[in-house]
């Protein structure tokens, strides 16, 4: 399978202009994957959103929500070496001078600086690393992006060259396979190639190992891509933002590097990758990988059985995680667990397992009924916060919280359980 197989349901829009329309229909069907046949000044090049809400990969992979969070966490753990190939459907078309302005690159909020690749990942090669990672790109000019670099492995990578005056060779990939794209959303602590992560995923579902193609700078992509840029990290810096990131909320102005983009290879009638910042599509991609990470940190203390990233936390700084404690003690372990298996979340609730953790009427339900907030409340403070919360404090700190909605293991059942 590719990008394209998983968007053989989608909706189809004739002809929509990138400029705010697209965002207009993709809000219309927040949960179903949108084609847009005809992009205006796209040069017939098609769109595609909506393509990782989480209800359409688990069902194009004919998995339980919960078992994909298994096979995840299998990945990371077993990673496999990409397979070189010589060519691919990537590799169909070839422009040796990139014109950016002639894809269909959308301009989603008003409150944007201009048009964003938020569904492009970056993929870095340099003294024997590689790194794979989603980062927001302003269009600049027509071969120029201003490409928001957080600190970490991408950012160490190029600081550590700049250092020494060097620029950092790339690839720019639009329209990966969805498997790709959730290893590539992967954090880990030490330096770990996000394609070796990939491949195991595909050899899961697809049966073999992730295909790559070198292209002209050296830099290997994957082979079933729709766009893939060869370009340059360069030694400037210019503005970027404002931009209207996962919560909703507007993202300051930075000074971040600018990207040179030199040649272009796509596939026949390529199909853009567009996701919508701050809605499902986007809280899948972030919170999804980070599920199974929680959920090995959790399962370290006692029985976890399902992690959810909340909708109401971005699909960042929430959880619900559904346990099956054994001692009095596990439901709060568990929460300081979930709390160190993702360092940016700011709420845990942990439920039992008639709970379903993706249904907030369930779990709102759970605590109205099994939490008492004088005895089973965790308040943490001054602990290490996201930048995505407006709220934390100025040295870039929070306090936290953790709900145990579980029924004591010491306490008949009984009077706890629904029977609706």
């Amino acid at each position: 399978m590719a990008f394209r197989d998983y968007i053989k349901q989608a909706i189809n829009i004739d002809s929509i202009d990138p400029i705010n329309d697209m965002r207009i229909t993709i809000e219309q069907n927040p949960d179903k994957p949108v084609l847009f046949n005809n992009v205006v000044g796209s040069e017939g090049h098609r769109a595609a959103a909506n393509v990782c809400v989480r209800e359409n990969i688990t069902n194009h992979l004919n998995l339980n929500p919960n078992k994909l969070l298994d096979t995840l966490e299998f990945a990371m753990n077993n990673r496999l070496e990409p397979t070189l190939v010589s060519d691919g459907p990537v590799t169909e078309n070839f422009v040796k001078s990139a014109d950016l302005s002639k894809l269909p690159i959308p301009h989603h909020y008003p409150q944007d600086r201009g048009r964003y690749m938020s569904a492009s990942i970056i993929i870095a090669e340099r003294n024997g690393q590689r790194n794979v990672s989603f980062h927001r790109q302003f269009v600049r000019d027509k071969n120029h992006v201003v490409a928001r670099l957080v600190p970490r492995h991408l950012r160490t990578m190029v600081d550590e060259a700049r250092g020494s005056g060097e620029e950092v060779n790339i690839a720019i990939v639009n329209g990966a396979d969805p498997c790709l794209l959730l290893a590539a959303a992967m954090s880990f602590n030490e330096n770990v190639d996000e394609l070796t992560v990939a491949s195991s995923l595909y050899n899961k579902f697809y049966g073999k190992s992730l295909e790559i193609v070198q292209l002209d700078n050296g830099v290997s992509v994957p082979a079933d891509a729709e766009y893939a840029m060869s370009a340059t990290i360069t030694l400037e810096d210019d503005d970027e933002g404002p931009y209207v990131d996962i919560t909703g909320t507007v993202d300051d102005i930075r000074k971040e590097p600018v990207i040179e983009v030199k040649s272009l290879y796509h596939r026949n009638n390529p199909i853009f990758h567009a996701i919508l910042p701050g809605l499902a599509e986007h809280h899948a991609l972030m919170g999804l990988p980070r599920a199974p990470t929680i959920k090995s940190s959790v399962s370290s203390v006692c029985e976890c059985t399902d992690v959810f990233m909340t909708s109401g936390g971005s699909g960042w700084l929430s959880a619900v995680i559904q346990i099956i404690p054994k001692n009095i003690d596990d439901p709060h372990k568990a929460i300081m667990a979930a709390f160190k298996g993702h360092p940016s979340m700011k709420s845990v609730t942990a439920v039992d397992v008639d709970i379903d953790p993706s249904n907030p009427t369930r779990v709102e339900w759970a605590l109205m009924t099994r939490w008492q907030p004088d005895k089973d409340t965790i308040i943490l403070s001054n602990q290490k916060g996201s930048s995505l919360d407006p709220s934390r404090n100025q040295d870039g700190t929070t306090s936290k919280i953790g709900f145990d909605a579980t029924i004591p293991v010491n306490l008949d059942k009984k009077p706890f359980t629904s029977v609706l």
